[in-house]
């Protein structure tokens, strides 16, 4: 139920953190993997590293996802040697910190374009060669920050929570073709993106405080649950946003 061999997974955001790790996930479950992203040289980089530690097929796949334009003819490209998307990882996404009254117009549309313009654009493109197939499996990284706010990060919390209501509006549309959509929302991981919390002493004494499970959390621990999403034994599991957070969400 847990086997992706014969399916072709694309992640975007695909060359390191997050989509680089799920990436290897469904590697190791027998999935071909392509990697998105804009950097080609990060991208050749992270995918000579996955063959060089024994994952099958890896290939790159280099377009802007916040271009719809280029997302298009991104996703023409892989599908014209008839290639079929049968799993898509919406993982790129960016994070801009400073209080919201200070908050520059230029760093909310960037944000909202990386985090939630490119989820539709992808999604849309990738969702009709779903439907003509009558199968797919579409999994949208979220964030604990759906359901919670902290000072500073408001945009992102908003970029995050309507995430989470596209996950539902596509199982909406969607799941009458048979594609399952559903996200996956991380707690506080030790990514990149979080690099400046992790390195900061008093947050991630609080940090560790207020999570249940008293640490960060790790890569491997999104694995088992985007395995399940990306694999037939989610067939019946649709627009849900599952969190993967050590406990946060569940206490005060």
């Amino acid at each position: 139920m847990f086997d992706l061999s014969g399916r072709t997974a694309l992640i975007t955001g695909g060359s390191r953190g997050i989509g680089l790790s799920l990436a290897q996930a469904f590697a190791k479950a027998g999935a071909a993997v392509i990697l998105n992203g804009r950097d080609h040289a990060a991208l050749d980089q992270a995918a000579a590293a996955m063959r060089d530690s024994g994952s099958g097929s890896v290939t790159t796949a280099a377009f802007d996802v916040t271009d719809v334009a280029a997302v298009r003819a991104g996703i023409a490209a892989i599908e014209a040697d008839g290639t079929a998307i049968d799993i898509l990882v919406n993982n790129a996404g960016i994070q801009r910190r400073a209080p919201l009254h200070e908050f520059s117009d230029d760093d909310w549309h960037e944000l909202m374009r990386t985090n939630l313009d490119s989820v539709y654009f992808v999604s849309k493109a990738v969702a009709q060669g779903m439907i003509a197939r009558g199968r797919g499996k579409i999994i949208n990284i979220a964030s604990v920050q759906a359901e919670l706010a902290r000072p500073t990060i408001a945009p992102y919390t908003a970029s995050k929570g309507a995430i989470r209501n596209l996950t539902r509006g596509m199982c909406a549309d969607w799941a009458r073709f048979g594609i399952q959509t559903n996200a996956i929302a991380p707690g506080y991981f030790d990514t990149p993106l979080n690099k400046a919390l992790v390195e900061d002493p008093t947050f991630d004494a609080w940090l560790k405080g207020r999570t249940p499970a008293g640490r960060w959390g790790r890569l491997e621990d999104l694995h088992g649950l985007a395995t399940l999403l990306a694999s037939p034994a989610s067939d019946f599991i649709c627009g849900q946003t599952m969190f993967v957070d050590g406990g946060v969400t569940a206490v005060i």
